[in-house]
């Protein structure tokens, strides 16, 4: 990375001022900004690092079923690309409904997944049918992602995503093709034991603007608060 300018000097530096604003605002504010600049380069550098990871393992041979009710491998799923981006949701076929915070952030990205997948393919997995993940996908308005239900469920367990006693989670995946071969890139790590007190493990940066968008607010995320599936009127 090329040398940077001190933070605090490029807050110092700036020139945007908000009407009638206060000394204290804006001597807070310019604090703040030294943050926020800080904090843009470290998600760079963390980009960087997680770029720079060494060739994964090889992916075992997971079958999955599309909506056609054709049975492919995960390989299938790169289509043009050499990268692929997966997400296993919690919509089991035990569950009556889908987990609301992974229908947020499926939501999220179903219309910027056009733009996305021009640099990579996305693939959204369950271990329901493909016909049932469709109904309520349909539901809420989605139209660009592709929905593979696993046959079997080697895929959850080697990902943390269901354990011993039935219960699912969500596992953020990444692939990379290697030739013939694919390779995992990264995938999310950790749970509760990396929360911090008073938190829900996340990712950093998190990939879910709702929460992106609670943070810019003075009730910030709420330790009492998670989405829903429905609203009243």
């Amino acid at each position: 990375m090329p040398d940077l300018k001190p933070a605090r000097a490029m807050a110092a530096a700036s020139t945007s001022r908000m009407p009638d604003e206060s000394a204290d605002y804006r001597r807070a504010r310019t604090e703040l900004l030294a943050e926020e600049i800080e904090l843009r380069r470290q998600i760079a550098r963390v980009a960087a690092q997680r770029r720079a990871l060494p060739p994964g393992p090889i992916a075992r041979d997971y079958r999955l079923r599309d909506q056609d009710g054709r049975e492919i491998g995960l390989a299938d799923l790169f289509g043009r690309h050499d990268t692929l981006f997966t997400y296993f949701w919690m919509f089991g076929p035990d569950r009556a409904r889908p987990c609301p915070m992974c229908t947020a952030f499926l939501g999220s990205i179903d219309i910027p997944a056009r733009d996305i997948e021009q640099r990579l393919s996305i693939a959204v997995l369950s271990r329901s049918p493909v016909a049932r993940q469709i109904a309520f996908a349909r539901e809420r308005g989605w139209r660009n992602l592709r929905f593979y239900e696993t046959i079997g469920d080697d895929f959850a367990r080697d990902f943390g995503a269901l354990d011993e006693d039935g219960d699912e989670g969500a596992a953020v995946i990444v692939w990379r093709r290697d030739g013939d071969e694919v390779r995992l890139f990264w995938a999310a790590e950790g749970g509760a034991e990396t929360a911090d007190p008073g938190t829900d493990p996340s990712l950093a940066p998190d990939p879910v603007p709702l929460w992106n968008i609670l943070d810019l607010t003075p009730a910030g995320r709420a330790p009492d608060w998670y989405p829903s599936l429905d609203y009243p009127a």
